[in-house]
């Protein structure tokens, strides 16, 4: 009896060939391991599959629909899919199985289009392969007419997911049938009072509404047909949902609305949209206000078609649309399919160009691998989602950072941000964020941004609103902060420098401050940094002037002093970890080592924030002394035309009085290049000088502190 069902079941997808029918079978027949449970309502693979065999889909999609069955989890051992089917019925199958587990969703962000937003672009953002999206949408439907089994809690959390999140994208993707039967299905279940009443007003008036329709396109082909005009002429179904939006929007009963009868004409060319328009208006009364010409004057997304409302003898409204072919291919698979009009979003070409390629992979019987990457390529190469630890979606930039994600969810946070965690796991403030991930941002209890972070060489900040706001804070500081904060960093800098009694209102002058205070403020708001302090000490012509001469004392250097002061002792035995290679400058942590006395690391060094507890308390605090020394930092450049970009790099370094102590080149087939060099540098302002500069040099892409 089992194998009678199991053939009735794989007789679903008559239409393959036998060699791909017997892999069909396969898949049945591991499906069919499953034990049966009289309880379980939910969808079942072979289902899903079935109802994708109405969109003409290729083998892979249908194995990997009936393969990722949710009871599929109870077999021990699990099937290798990737072994009996293939790598890419394997990944189809992870996809689909993601999206069926996901619960990111709650019925708040009914409430709130943005958030609804970000999660349909998150969803699509980290499918690997565009047909996964597809399958999903069966498994929702099938899941959506097995509700009645189901309690009303679920059913309306269920209803209410499917309008917002998935029957927007199928709406997006151009999958018109599944749009409308989600939708109406949804609806029914969350609002069955008003579906019902829609629903009986149609069906009382359905053969009216056919006979009507009927009428107006048997005299309208006969009438082209006497002038010799070819067209293709149909009724446009009105669905449920579609009409109970319209009429809440114009706050009609059902029997006012007049656009519940709709034809489409299409025809050859554009000259015979407007014959077709003229014959038209000639045979039936036509309503002048609502007559739209989308030719003349498309649509923002590039939609053309000509629109009019005319009156049968009996008085019943037909809205009419004309269009040629092309128009009407463009509307259904290329950048016009009305989602963005319909779901009130902001007109994006570039969404809607990659929309037209999904829409065309969907009609390919054999899909196209390349089109499927340029597809994601397009649509979401700049945007990365992520989730606070509420599960509160954010939209970002690619290439920001837990930094960026504090500034976006409040300023306040970002400012006291000292650390995050992602996914429960500590990372560097410059790590870059991946979509889908949950970002726990720790902070302390007072305290402000680091002037590092908005050197745009360091890497910890991306977003441009972060930078500004960083910016804001040190530019909005109490005067007085200021001025303390202005004097430490000028007391630091001529002490590193060895100046004694500097010219302060010679100084002030120089960068057109009023007095000395107001020096002291724009050095702790950060509108002078240390870097021009010490292109002013060294300024030749002040020097050669005995009146505003800066007087300067030589260096003392002593073995007692060290590089580096351990809770402010020099003289203890110190080295520096090669893992982050810290440059005078940076924020820096010791820890103690049984053989290397301290080693000093960068805070955000991955190895200091990866340590366990117990090594946790081997870290010490350390800073830096006042002795000069060069330090090795390993940079990369990359580039393109390494013939020529090379010389300008080492003219550039050369210039700077950096010493490279070693290099390695390699240039690929595309002329691309990665230069990985290692430089001698002072300090952090040194490095983030001579990084500013290379990144100017012609056909550099990139150049960034290798961490």
């Amino acid at each position: 009896m089992q194998k009678n069902t199991q053939s009735d079941k794989s007789s679903l997808f008559s239409g393959f060939s036998p060699q791909d029918s017997l892999q069909i079978d396969r898949a049945m027949a591991i499906i069919a391991q499953i034990p049966d449970d009289p309880h379980y309502h939910r969808p079942k693979g072979y289902e899903v599959a079935a109802i994708l065999m109405d969109f003409n889909v290729d083998l892979k999609t249908i194995l990997a629909a009936i393969l990722s069955d949710p009871r599929l989890s109870q077999l021990n051992p699990q099937p290798n899919i990737k072994e009996q089917f293939g790598e890419t019925v394997a990944a189809l199958v992870k996809d689909v199985n993601w999206l069926n587990k996901l619960s990111v969703y709650s019925l708040e962000m009914t409430d709130q289009p943005n958030q609804t937003e970000i999660l349909r672009r998150m969803l699509l953002s980290m499918i690997q392969d565009v047909r996964a999206v597809l399958i999903k949408l069966a498994y929702r439907l099938k899941r959506l007419r097995s509700l009645p089994k189901e309690s009303y809690e679920v059913r309306r959390f269920i209803a209410q997911e499917t309008l917002d999140i998935y029957a927007p994208i199928a709406n997006r993707m151009g999958i018109n049938q599944l749009k409308w039967e989600l939708e109406d299905m949804a609806f029914r279940y969350l609002k069955p009072q008003s579906y019902r009443h829609i629903a009986k007003s149609l069906t009382d008036n359905r053969v009216q509404r056919e006979n009507c329709i009927n009428s107006f396109i048997t005299l309208l082909k006969e009438t082209l047909a006497e002038e010799g005009i070819s067209a293709e002429i149909y009724g446009r179904p009105k669905h449920i949902y579609s009409i109970w939006k319209k009429m809440q929007r114009k706050q009609l009963d059902i029997d006012e609305l007049y656009d519940l009868l709709a034809v489409r004409v299409i025809v050859d060319n554009l000259t015979s949209c407007y014959t077709v328009l003229g014959i038209v208006h000639s045979l039936w009364q036509t309503i002048p206000k609502e007559f739209d010409d989308y030719i003349a004057n498309p649509k923002e997304n590039g939609y053309q078609s000509l629109h009019t409302v005319i009156l049968d003898p009996e008085g019943n409204r037909i809205e009419v649309q004309i269009r040629t072919r092309e128009m009407h291919d463009f509307a259904e698979l290329g950048v016009a399919a009305h989602w963005s009009y319909k779901e009130g979003g902001k007109h994006n070409a570039a969404i809607e160009k990659s929309i037209a390629s999904l829409r065309k992979l969907l009609e390919e019987k054999n899909y196209d691998e390349a089109l499927g990457e340029n597809f994601r390529n397009e649509l979401f190469s700049d945007r990365v989602y992520v989730l606070t630890p509420a599960g509160k979606l954010i939209d970002l930039v690619k290439g920001s950072t837990p930094l960026d994600f504090a500034y976006a969810i409040h300023s306040e946070i970002g400012h006291r941000c000292r650390g995050a965690k992602i996914n429960g796991r500590i990372v560097p403030l410059t790590y870059n964020l991946k979509s889908g991930e949950q970002v726990e941002i720790l902070t302390a209890k007072e305290g402000g941004p680091n002037h590092n972070w908005i050197d745009p060489n360091l890497g910890y900040l991306k977003s441009s609103n972060a930078i500004s706001k960083v910016k804001s804070w040190f530019k909005n500081q109490q005067q007085t902060q200021n001025i303390a904060a202005g004097k430490a960093i000028l007391d630091k800098e001529i002490q590193r420098l060895g100046i004694k009694s500097p010219n302060l209102p010679e100084l002030a002058k120089y960068f057109k401050q009023q007095d000395t205070d107001k020096l002291f403020e724009a050095l702790g708001r950060s509108d002078i940094n240390p870097r021009q302090l010490a292109g002013f000490f060294k300024i030749p012509e002040l020097e050669q002037e005995p009146e505003t001469r800066i007087i300067t004392s030589p260096r003392k250097k002593t073995a007692a002093k060290s590089l580096v002061s351990v809770d402010g002792i020099d003289n203890v035995l110190t080295s520096f970890a090669s893992c982050c290679t810290p440059v005078q400058g940076d924020d820096i942590i010791g820890y103690i080592s049984h053989k290397k006395g301290i080693t000093v690391h960068r805070k955000n060094c991955e190895n200091i924030l990866s340590l366990g507890p117990e090594k946790q308390a081997r870290l010490i605090t350390v800073s830096w002394g006042s002795e000069k020394v060069s330090h090795a930092v390993p940079i990369v450049i990359q580039a393109f035309n390494a013939s020529n970009v090379l010389g300008d790099i080492t003219q550039i370094l050369a210039q700077a009085k950096i010493h490279i102590s070693n290099m390695m080149m390699n240039t690929h087939p595309d002329f691309s290049t990665v230069i990985n060099l290692t430089i001698q540098v002072e300090n952090t302002d040194q490095l983030s000088q001579v990084l500013s500069k290379l990144s100017c040099v012609s056909n550099v892409v990139e150049v960034k502190r290798k961490t």
